[in-house]
Formats: structure tokens, C-alpha cells, sequence
């Protein structure tokens, strides 16, 4: 009796979830976790453009129901790379599974870039970048 109750109360339709939102909590997600300072460019050239589920250091796949994740991070100088970029799956993955209920396949971390900070460089250095 409780279950068909319960499908008594849900509204009918179907509800869909843009790429888009998938990349912005990711985004999000990502950012706010110690260690993370910025997103990263995604590299691959004007294919990155025109493909469907990209963002700002964030690309991600739907496939079957399933959500695959690639995050390119840019990190603080003095973190542990791989204790953040653990930590950064952990969170995003719970975050989506959390937020939207679908599954995520997997979770690919790209450490492009440590901000040093420009304090850190040799002098002469810091109008080259």
C-alpha cells in the first residue's frame, strides 16, 4: 500500500538535466575544495568549442544514465596532490549523485598547472608568463 501511495503523489511527467547544470555544480564542487585555486583550461582545440557538456575546466559525458567527469585544476603550490585530487572526486561525485540522482561513472582529475604565486618566481620572471 505505502508504494503505490507514493506513486500516487508523484506528479506525471519526466524531468531532464542539461549538461550545463552537470558543469556547473562539478564546477562549483571542484573549487571549493582546499587546495583547488582554479579551473583549468580544456585542452584539444576547437573541438572543445562546439562539444556538447564542456565548461570552464570541466567536460562531462552522459552516457546510459551514467555521468563521466573530467576536471582540469589548477592547485596551490604546497598541497598534496593526490590527497586533492582524491578529494575532488570524492566531493564532486556526491555532489551530482546528491543533487541531480544519477550515478557517476567516473571521476578524471588533470592537475594542469600549481600556482606558484609570482612572489615565488626568480626575478625578472614576472612579466614573461
Amino acid at each position: 500500500m505505502g508504494s503505490k501511495a507514493q506513486q500516487d503523489e508523484r506528479a506525471p511527467g519526466t524531468t531532464t538535466i542539461a549538461p550545463g547544470v552537470l558543469v556547473t555544480i562539478a564546477r562549483l564542487t571542484a573549487l571549493g575544495v582546499p587546495g583547488v585555486v582554479r579551473m583549468a583550461r580544456i585542452p584539444g582545440g576547437v573541438n572543445r568549442l562546439f562539444r556538447k557538456g564542456s565548461g570552464e575546466g570541466v567536460r562531462i559525458e552522459v552516457d546510459e544514465g551514467a555521468v563521466a567527469v573530467d576536471l582540469y585544476l589548477g592547485l596551490a603550490a604546497d598541497t598534496n596532490v593526490r590527497a586533492v585530487s582524491r578529494n575532488v572526486q570524492q566531493e564532486v561525485s556526491r555532489a551530482i549523485e546528491d543533487m541531480v540522482g544519477m550515478p557517476v561513472r567516473c571521476i578524471d582529475v588533470h592537475i594542469e598547472d600549481i600556482d606558484f604565486g609570482e612572489e615565488n618566481l626568480p626575478q625578472g620572471e614576472e612579466g614573461d608568463q
